[in-house]
């Protein structure tokens, strides 16, 4: 593990002591804890615009469309208005295959 010196105003200074002691947990490991979690929120936000950048520059192009899954999905909300439960049918279908084993 590396060392990083961080020099902090007094305020928060105070308010990481004062919750390292509610924790009861040592100053140090509150920050690390703390940079750590903005770091990942960060990358979340980066993968997120990234994603959304994507899909606003590929929107309705033969990127935005996969074909397969579209008839997938329109096969099954169709079997759904019809009143069948193909999920049910897959389900006993595993039941069937476990007591045989």
């Amino acid at each position: 593990m590396r060392n990083f010196h961080l020099p902090l105003p007094e305020e928060l200074y105070r308010t990481l002591r004062d919750e390292a002691a509610v924790l009861e947990q040592p100053a140090t490991v509150v920050a690390r804890k703390a940079i750590e979690g903005w770091l990942r929120d960060r990358r979340k936000r980066a993968l997120h615009e990234g994603i959304a950048a994507y899909a606003i520059e590929h929107a309705g192009s033969a990127a935005d469309l996969d074909t397969a899954l579209e008839a997938a999905s329109l096969k099954l909300l169709k079997a759904e208005d019809d009143g069948r439960r193909p999920e049910r049918k897959l389900k006993k279908r595993r039941l069937r295959k476990q007591r045989k084993r």
